[in-house]
């Protein structure tokens, strides 16, 4: 009768286990959800994200992720699938960044959008649709980090060549070039300040010339108003000049009249030195010519016969 009472006992106790275990399992795994399937793909390392890492929706667990590998094509790309609530309706414009749990090293993939309204994106578990991955807060930094190392191991290599002894040699040539060149400058400076003390009068001396050059061009407008002006100088001159032409033209028109005079005069005295008698008896006829009245041949020239 002991013996059999045990064996209840312990039969009740393995019942009531395994209901326990039962129920713990499935208060982790949170009941039976249903779950779509999605491909994130990754051109950044990916460290710490291991498979069974949790997914996140703005901060809120809403997934897992099955498994990580490399692509086939190109290896340079990571393909992350992950197994998310199909309740959750991810949009075109979801992207995925990697995120870390304190100071563990552990990673998980946290999803985010927008918020622009997009369609919602449709995936299959044989063909799932892909979530491109951004870099994450962490690795921005470390990138602008290398970056920034890699920036200033340039500047001082070209500090260093920079600084060079022979550069440093030319530097001092400078410095001792400017220094020359400083001190006649000094001396040109207090060679030129006499004359810059003295530009002050020469300033008003050019003022006043200024002044007087205008009431000389104010002077000069009047006398050229005035010469101007109807029945001035300037009409003046010009009646003047055309009864000075009018003058020389009548003077020209007496001298060609005293010209021909004198001609005819000329005439007159050669004829009354060739034929003083014409004075008395007028001119003579001129001898008769061939084949008038009282014409003589004259004789012809010895030892010619006609």
């Amino acid at each position: 009768m002991e013996n059999r009472a045990h064996a209840l006992t312990a039969g009740l106790f393995v019942i009531f286990l395994s209901a326990a275990v039962a129920a713990v399992a499935m208060w982790f795994s949170g009941g039976a959800v249903t779950r779509d399937k999605y491909l994130l793909v990754s051109e950044f390392p990916v460290n710490g994200l291991n498979p069974q890492a949790v997914v996140r929706y703005r901060g809120v667990s809403v997934g897992k992720v099955e498994n990580i590998r490399l692509d086939a094509d190109n290896p340079h790309l990571i393909l992350i699938r992950i197994a998310v609530d199909r309740d959750l309706a991810l949009t075109k414009n979801v992207y995925a960044q990697l995120g870390y749990q304190g100071l563990t090293g552990l990673a998980f993939v946290q999803l985010n959008d927008d918020g622009k309204q997009a369609e919602r994106l449709a995936t299959d578990a044989d063909n799932p649709a892909q979530i491109p991955f951004r870099p994450s807060a962490l690795d921005s930094i470390a990138e602008s980090g290398q970056r920034l190392l890699s920036n200033a191991n340039g500047l001082t290599e070209r500090l260093n060549l920079l600084l060079s002894d022979q550069n440093q040699a030319r530097f001092s040539h400078i410095l001792e070039n400017t220094a020359g060149l400083t001190g006649r400058l000094r001396s040109t400076v207090s060679q030129l300040e006499p004359g810059l003390k003295s530009l002050p009068g020469l300033a008003a001396d050019a003022s006043s010339v200024l002044k007087h050059t205008d009431q000389l061009i104010i002077d000069l407008n009047q006398i050229t108003t005035k010469i101007n002006q109807r029945d001035g100088p300037v009409d003046s001159l010009s009646h003047t000049a055309g009864e000075l032409t009018d003058t020389m033209h009548k003077l020209r028109e007496a001298t060609e009249g005293i010209t021909r005079n004198s001609r005819s005069i000329d005439r007159f005295l050669m004829q009354l030195e060739e034929q003083p008698r014409s004075l008395l008896f007028g001119k003579s006829p001129p001898p008769p010519g061939p084949g008038e009245d009282g014409f003589v041949s004259p004789p012809s020239p010895q030892g010619i016969s006609k």
